[in-house]
Protein backbone atom coordinates (compact mmCIF):
# COMPACT_ATOMS: atom_id res chain seq x y z
CA UNK A 1 0.00 0.00 0.00
CA UNK A 2 2.66 2.50 0.73
CA UNK A 3 4.47 1.87 -2.47
CA UNK A 4 1.43 3.54 -4.22
CA UNK A 5 1.52 6.61 -2.76
CA UNK A 6 5.14 7.01 -3.11
CA UNK A 7 6.20 9.53 -6.23
CA UNK A 8 8.79 8.08 -8.96
CA UNK A 9 11.97 9.78 -8.49
CA UNK A 10 13.10 11.90 -10.72
CA UNK A 11 16.39 10.94 -13.00
CA UNK A 12 19.19 13.38 -11.98
CA UNK A 13 21.33 14.63 -14.95
CA UNK A 14 25.02 15.67 -15.16
CA UNK A 15 25.70 19.34 -15.37
CA UNK A 16 27.16 19.43 -18.89
CA UNK A 17 23.33 17.15 -20.34
CA UNK A 18 21.08 19.97 -17.27
CA UNK A 19 23.31 22.89 -20.22
CA UNK A 20 22.69 21.16 -23.08
CA UNK A 21 18.79 20.86 -22.21
CA UNK A 22 18.97 24.77 -21.27
CA UNK A 23 20.02 25.63 -24.53
CA UNK A 24 17.70 23.17 -27.00
CA UNK A 25 15.14 25.01 -24.73
CA UNK A 26 15.97 28.69 -25.02
CA UNK A 27 15.62 27.65 -29.27
CA UNK A 28 12.49 26.57 -28.92
CA UNK A 29 11.54 30.19 -27.50
CA UNK A 30 10.14 32.68 -30.08
CA UNK A 31 11.71 35.69 -29.23
CA UNK A 32 10.50 38.96 -30.71
CA UNK A 33 11.92 40.98 -32.97
CA UNK A 34 14.44 44.30 -31.65
CA UNK A 35 11.54 46.63 -33.42
CA UNK A 36 9.09 44.62 -31.26
CA UNK A 37 11.26 44.86 -27.94
CA UNK A 38 11.66 49.17 -28.73
CA UNK A 39 8.51 49.57 -29.50
CA UNK A 40 6.96 47.87 -26.19
CA UNK A 41 9.13 49.46 -24.55
CA UNK A 42 8.73 52.95 -25.44
CA UNK A 43 4.42 52.29 -25.11
CA UNK A 44 5.92 51.04 -21.59
CA UNK A 45 7.23 54.47 -20.63
CA UNK A 46 4.72 56.56 -21.84
CA UNK A 47 2.53 54.68 -20.04
CA UNK A 48 4.30 54.96 -17.11
CA UNK A 49 4.35 58.58 -17.64
CA UNK A 50 1.11 59.06 -18.09
CA UNK A 51 0.21 57.48 -15.18
CA UNK A 52 2.57 59.57 -13.04
CA UNK A 53 1.03 62.27 -14.36
CA UNK A 54 -2.45 61.32 -13.64
CA UNK A 55 -1.34 59.88 -10.14
CA UNK A 56 0.29 63.72 -9.78
CA UNK A 57 -2.93 65.47 -10.88
CA UNK A 58 -5.39 63.81 -8.52
CA UNK A 59 -3.07 63.78 -5.27
CA UNK A 60 -2.91 68.03 -5.99
CA UNK A 61 -6.58 67.96 -6.45
CA UNK A 62 -7.61 66.11 -3.34
CA UNK A 63 -4.98 68.08 -1.45
CA UNK A 64 -6.93 70.93 -2.42
CA UNK A 65 -10.05 69.75 -1.51
CA UNK A 66 -8.90 68.63 1.81
CA UNK A 67 -7.06 71.49 3.01
CA UNK A 68 -10.42 73.31 1.59
CA UNK A 69 -12.57 71.50 3.43
CA UNK A 70 -10.44 71.85 6.74
CA UNK A 71 -10.51 75.69 6.01
CA UNK A 72 -6.66 75.50 6.16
Amino acid sequence: MADKDQKPKKKRVGPMTFLAQVRAEGNKVTWTTRQETIQATIFVVIMSILIAIFLFLTDTLITIFVNFVRGA
